[in-house]
């Protein structure tokens, strides 16, 4: 058997791989012994040559390896995807999320010890994100693992998205097996309806990470005026009025995003005096709400990543309490404010911290009633702490 390549780390940064974290940085790397492609599988090991992990090679990444398996015995192959791309549709299933009508995060990157790989299921069509070097190198073996494990009438691929760049990876999208899935898609979720657009839509066409807050907002929207901010297709939207919200507002910059969320309201019969969908850019529009003295029971704010990296940390916090700011200075008395941050770089101390600066400038007092975090089907990684990306609070400010 031809020797393996070996990707051997400095002194002392081994730490991380014995603690089960599966990200090596270039910093961190001595040498590379062997011949090794983009995607391909590297052993990796301490200083001292021991052995650490098996892991995928991505020399144009400051990421420039991932690991498969901590396991000396283990090959990475066409039988280890079986195995782990079975194992996350079991943890589906013992979550309950395997609904037929409805849909779910399949696969889940580090969360599901496949990193790079995202899986979403929308019935019986599945749409796949190839954004690593490591599982772009092992489409073949992924592809067919998902064809034979879900009996999926088509998968799609939409490897469209910016992440690619960092590996050196051009977008893709596309059909890659069974049949075309239609445009738009209908799934359910606590009993409504959503029409998703696969092809064009912001992810893979649905935001399933949400799932959770939504029904949250269901409990306390009956008989309240709802303020959707970054509405996108109008999931929260759909929620409160379809729950019993009196009216709402959703507000996004994007006119296909709110044609697709006009549908959804009228796909769950909400009455057109109920709701009202607004195009504009958000900041602008709460604004003018507060210069109007307009005043809301519920404001959900779930804004794009205001955070990509580091260096972005001062803006993307400013950005956060800005519109944390102007969502509290629309509460009535006892209202809502649903808060999220999507960045990863964001800790759920740093963003509470944020959120009481915000309520302090606009001059309320609140209470955090719910923290909000991602669905369970987006999972993370005990050794990897970094995926848990999605906070929230809900806050309920003063009714004096």
């Amino acid at each position: 058997m031809p020797k393996e390549p070996m990707l051997i780390l400095s002194p002392g940064r081994e730490k991380s791989l014995l603690r089960r974290h599966v990200w090596i940085y270039s910093g961190a790397v001595s040498a590379l012994e062997g011949e090794v492609a983009p995607g391909e599988t590297v052993v990796v090991a301490d200083s001292k040559r021991n052995f650490l992990a098996r892991a995928a090679w991505s020399p144009e990444s400051q990421l420039v390896a991932r690991v498969w398996s901590f396991d000396p015995h283990e090959r990475i192959d066409a039988d280890f995807f079986m195995r782990k791309i079975a194992t996350a549709i079991e943890l589906r299933r013992f979550l309950k999320l395997d609904l037929a009508r409805g849909g779910c995060r399949l696969v889940h990157s580090e969360g599901d010890f496949l990193p790079g790989l995202i899986v979403d299921r929308y019935g019986e069509f599945l749409v796949v994100q190839f954004l690593s070097n490591g599982v772009e190198h092992f489409r073949a073996e992924i592809i067919d693992a998902l064809t034979k494990l879900t009996k999926a009438k088509g998968i799609y691929e939409r490897s469209d998205v910016s992440v690619r760049a960092k590996e050196n990876l051009p977008p893709k999208s596309g059909l890659l097996a069974g049949i075309e899935p239609p445009n738009p898609l209908i799934i359910e979720e606590h009993g409504a309806k959503y029409a998703v657009d696969v092809r064009h839509g912001q992810k893979s066409g649905f935001y399933f990470d949400q799932r959770d807050s939504r029904a949250v907002l269901m409990r306390f929207a009956p008989g309240k005026r709802v303020l959707n901010a970054f509405s996108y297709t109008g999931g929260f939207g759909v929620a409160a009025a379809l729950s019993g919200a009196e009216h709402v507002i959703n507000i996004d910059s994007s006119a296909p995003a709110l044609k697709l969320s006009r549908h959804n309201m009228e796909m769950n019969k909400i009455p057109s005096e109920r709701y009202e969908n607004r195009e504009s850019d958000v900041f602008a529009e709460l604004r003018a709400f507060a210069e109007a003295k307009r005043k809301f029971d519920i404001v959900v704010l779930d804004p794009p990543k205001f955070i990509e990296s580091a260096r972005a940390l001062t803006k993307g916090c400013r950005a956060y309490q800005d519109i944390a700011r102007l969502g509290f200075g629309l509460l009535n008395p006892g209202g809502l404010l649903f808060n999220f941050s999507c960045s990863g770089l964001m800790t759920p101390e740093l963003f509470q911290k944020i959120t009481a600066d915000a309520a302090l400038d606009a001059g309320v007092n609140g209470v955090i009633v719910h923290r909000l975090e991602q669905a369970p089907d987006h999972p993370t990684n005990l050794a990897v702490p970094e995926g848990f990306y999605l906070k929230g609070l809900l806050t309920r400010i003063s009714t004096d």
